[in-house]
């Protein structure tokens, strides 16, 4: 019976990190997910230039025609696909985002506005959620990046937008993705990270914006899957110094381990029946714990006493 003491230390975040499960679009973009609790993101923006059906998406390089479209359409910052598409992927404008022949991969989809509420409620509310969210640093975000700590790893980039009044604008000074949310006739809700503020916006946005998409797992997809995995146990709980946890599927775990404030405390991985976690080094209190492999996922919540 195999037994592993996992410590807290940067090794182990390494690990974890280079493990992350992923996703395929049509053209073959392969992305990283993250996991944030009981939702699974993509950690970049899409890329695709076909809806899933492979009917193409067609890259739009004139602002007079882009401005005026009715139907799904996606284009490039500045129409340099070469230096944005690779980091920031493409913008697109809300008719794609709706369009019957659906935009993401099977399994996935864009975000309701719903959604994008329920993260931030999980992150501490919507003015501290942005900075959890944002990537770090200031190699993509114009200084001074307020509150970026990217602590949830949802790696979230500036990307700027295609405004149908001025043409493209913002780049490393906001991000803005859409949701599946309609407001009107004309306008949809938006979400929007800032380089000067912590937290995140939502706002109704002209259908004919250019913004950027992160899909985002089916809810219904994942309950099916959190089911899958109501074998494993934790134990015992409260725990004061170590964890065990039990693992009847013959897959690799991934474990991340969150504070109240929503901060992943502790990533690790395993192969074995029986593992051990040394939580010694966890404050008192209670934390959630989110397992991950391939048969699914399930949450719990862990009592540090």
């Amino acid at each position: 019976m195999k037994k592993a003491i996992l410590l807290l230390s940067v090794l182990v975040f390494s690990i974890v990190r280079n493990q992350a499960q992923t996703v395929t679009d049509y053209d073959g973009n392969v992305y990283d997910t993250v996991t944030i609790g009981t939702q699974v993101w993509m950690k970049q923006n899409l890329h695709v230039t076909h809806y899933n059906n492979g009917i193409p998406i067609p890259n739009i390089n004139d602002f007079s025609i882009w401005s005026t479209l009715t139907t799904g359409a996606r284009c490039y910052y500045n129409n340099d696909s070469a230096t944005y598409d690779s980091v920031y992927g493409a913008l697109y404008n809300w008719y794609a985002v709706v369009d019957e022949n659906l935009i993401c991969p099977t399994a996935w989809h864009v975000p309701t506005n719903t959604e994008w509420q329920e993260v931030e409620a999980y992150l501490g509310g919507a003015m501290v959620a942005g900075g959890k969210m944002k990537e770090a640093g200031t190699t993509h975000w114009k200084s001074p990046n307020t509150g970026a700590t990217n602590s949830t790893g949802f790696t979230g980039l500036p990307g700027g937008a295609r405004d149908p009044g001025i043409d493209y604008r913002t780049m490393t000074e906001n991000g803005l993705w859409w949701t599946s949310k309609s407001y009107n006739g004309s306008m949809a809700w938006s979400v929007y990270m800032w380089y000067l503020f912590a937290g995140i916006d939502h706002n109704p946005t002209d259908k004919n914006f250019g913004a950027s998409i992160r899909c985002i797992k089916d809810a219904q997809t994942g309950l099916g899957e959190i089911n899958k995995l109501e074998k494993v146990k934790l134990y015992p709980n409260p725990a004061k110094a170590v964890v065990t946890i039990e693992n009847p599927y013959n897959q690799q775990l991934e474990i991340h381990i969150y504070n109240i404030l929503a901060d992943c405390v502790l990533h690790a991985c395993f192969d074995g029946l029986i593992n051990e976690i040394d939580i010694s080094s966890l404050s008192k209190g209670t934390y959630a714990v989110n397992i991950i492999c391939k048969e699914g996922t399930t949450r719990r919540t862990l009592i540090r006493q």
